[in-house]
């Protein structure tokens, strides 16, 4: 999995040796490496740039597709937002249709 996300060069080293981005990537893969049926994401691509935010989001859609995955992601970022199948807005802590 770490392989898959980019960061497999780092597997001997601690979060400060490696830049955020790559932290935000290992914490993605150890999200992933039990192969869950659902995720729950909390703005999960926050520290990338946009091209590796474009490469994680197109993993989330494979796993989605090939192994029956479900994602719940949180987030401010309205791009990413369109992506999904399903969004559902909270305003003052309540679900807005």
């Amino acid at each position: 999995m770490l392989d898959r996300l980019g960061v497999a060069q780092h597997l001997d080293a601690y979060p400060g040796e490696i830049s955020a981005g790559e932290q935000r990537r290992a914490a993605i893969a150890r999200a992933l490496i039990n192969a869950p049926t659902l995720l729950l994401a909390d703005e999960p691509t926050s520290d990338l740039d946009a091209a590796a935010e474009g490469e994680i989001m197109e993993q989330f859609r494979e796993l989605i597709r090939t192994d029956a995955m479900t994602l719940l992601m949180v987030t401010h970022n309205l791009r990413l937002a369109e992506q999904a199948d399903r969004i559902v807005h909270i305003a003052d802590g309540r679900l807005v249709a």
